[in-house]
């Protein structure tokens, strides 16, 4: 027996193709009539293959935007701290000198942390999912939950991924299609 999307040999037992993860039906014994068949655009692969490739992209895109702008965030902090600008005569214009808050400066760590961390999670998920391993559904499920918080982008991306990855049966094609090595 073979795909039918791909024409990879598969057993008969199963139902998703390991290569391109496309359903696998067994080959009717008489051939129906030519009008029976589907058209062409009826034949699409699964929701998890169709999405996949997109969703490990969007993610790799996202780590960098995350890096992006944590990077954009310290500038910011460290420009709020710096002690006048470097300039000593330097004034506001209502006679006073803006020499910083101390307490902003224990934000640096926080910030430069919380951006390398979700940066590196949405690498991850992104390298997971286009590698298509095994834990790749499961992180990215975790990650999104997390991205919700990250409104508009992480948000949109969080639902998207939600939507691809948490119904049953996209575990199932996930689990079809997933490098189990």
């Amino acid at each position: 027996m073979v795909c039918q999307a791909c024409g990879n040999p598969v057993t008969a037992e199963v139902h998703f193709c390991p290569r391109c993860g496309a359903q696998v039906v067994a080959a009717p014994v008489s051939p129906p009539n030519p009008a029976a068949y589907p058209p062409a655009y009826a034949m699409r692969p699964p929701r998890v293959q169709r999405h996949l490739q997109t969703l490990g992209i969007l993610w790799c895109i996202f780590g960098a935007y995350r890096i992006v702008s944590g990077l954009i965030g310290l500038f910011v902090m460290r420009v709020m701290t710096f002690r006048n600008f470097g300039d000593p005569s330097w004034d506001w214009g209502w006679g006073g000198h803006f020499h910083g808050a101390p307490w902003m400066a224990f934000l640096f760590p926080i910030i430069a942390v919380v951006s390398v961390v979700t940066a590196f999670l949405a690498f991850l998920v992104g390298f997971g999912l286009l590698r298509r391993q095994s834990w790749g559904r499961v992180l990215g499920i975790v990650v999104a939950i997390l991205a919700l918080l990250k409104f508009p982008i992480g948000t949109a991306l969080g639902i998207y991924t939600l939507w691809v990855l948490v119904p049953a049966e996209s575990g199932m094609e996930y689990d079809a299609i997933a490098d189990h090595s």
